[in-house]
Order: C-alpha cells, then sequence, then structure tokens
C-alpha cells in the first residue's frame, strides 16, 4: 500500500468486481419484495444518502483503482470478496422468500440480523484489500460506521412492528455475525 492512491485505467482494475457484484445486486431488485420488504424511516433515509455517496465514489474510483494481481493482497481480497458476494446472493434470497408479515430470520439471518449489510461490506473491503489501497478501504470503513447507526434506527422500527418475536430474534442472534444461542 502506498500513500498515494492509485489511479489508473486498465482492464484488471477493481471495477471488474464491483461490475459482478452489481450485475447481482441489480437483479435483486428485480425481485419485487426485496426492495419493498426493508422499512425506511426519515433518519435511516438521510444516513442512506451518506452510504449511496460514499458507495457512488468508491463504484467510480474502483474504475482507476488496479487490481494487485498476483499479490497476497489480491489472493487475500479476493477470498474476502467472494465470502461478501454469496453472503449477499444467499441474503437476497432468504429476503425473497420470507413470509411478509414476519422479520427476517432464516439462511444467513440465523448468524446476522443484519446480513445484507454484512455482505457488502465485507465485497467492498475485499475490493479495497484487492487493490492494496488503504483510501477505499477508509472509505469502506465509513460506511460500516455509518450503516452501524443505521442499523439502530432500523432495529427499533423492526421492534414496533414485530415486537417480542423480534425482541427474541436479537437476543439470539448477533447483530453482525456469529452463531445463534439456543433458545
Amino acid at each position: 500500500m502506498s500513500l498515494v492512491p492509485a489511479f489508473e485505467i486498465g482492464v484488471w482494475n477493481a471495477w471488474i468486481l464491483i461490475a459482478l457484484f452489481m450485475c447481482g445486486f441489480v437483479s435483486s431488485l428485480v425481485i419485487k419484495s426485496v426492495g419493498t420488504r426493508i422499512a425506511h424511516v426519515e433518519e435511516e433515509k438521510r444516513l442512506n444518502k451518506y452510504v449511496a455517496l460514499i458507495s457512488t465514489i468508491l463504484w467510480l474510483y474502483s474504475i482507476f483503482l488496479p487490481l494487485q494481481l498476483g499479490t497476497a493482497w489480491f489472493y487475500s481480497g479476493v477470498i474476502i470478496y467472494a465470502l461478501g458476494l454469496i453472503i449477499s446472493a444467499v441474503t437476497i434470497a432468504n429476503i425473497a422468500t420470507s413470509p411478509p408479515d414476519e422479520p427476517f430470520t432464516k439462511g444467513m439471518y440465523r448468524y446476522s440480523r443484519n446480513a445484507l449489510s454484512l455482505g457488502t461490506l465485507l465485497v467492498f473491503l475485499g475490493v479495497g484489500v484487492a487493490s492494496a489501497s488503504w483510501l477505499y478501504l477508509l472509505l469502506s470503513l465509513c460506511i460500516l460506521v455509518l450503516t452501524h447507526f443505521m442499523i439502530a434506527v432500523e432495529e427499533e422500527v423492526c421492534l414496533n412492528k414485530f415486537g417480542d418475536a423480534y425482541r427474541d430474534y436479537m437476543n439470539r442472534t448477533p447483530r453482525w455475525l456469529g452463531l445463534p444461542k439456543l433458545k
């Protein structure tokens, strides 16, 4: 990693990884229930705008960011990225197949109350490591911090909407990642 961010247009840049992720993300929007099932309140919408802005900066920066092919950075980053991609895909399938009047608790949501955010963050972190870019990693960490505050708002909405069922889910399922507690 160098102190000066890399800016170089090329075929083997981080945009390849981001494009693959975006193909999966855009295809999930075709599934009606994914977009309509996620609750939004004003405070969350405000935070979401910042996350969207930073995400857009990362996507644009990925066009100019060369991957560190053949290095330990690249291989480590691709593993993190692939894990995030798999978590995101499985989570989208979980959302699409969950009953509309219940909280998401099956599939990846058994191991993380925020599986979709976790998958997306791993994708961004993986790209940052694969390209050995401190700037990309720093911006990814900014998304992590903003997401943490968004999650607090979302969980309050879910508590109001689903009551004790969601409280029980919160007590047995970690916020980010882990094994669920036994009932």
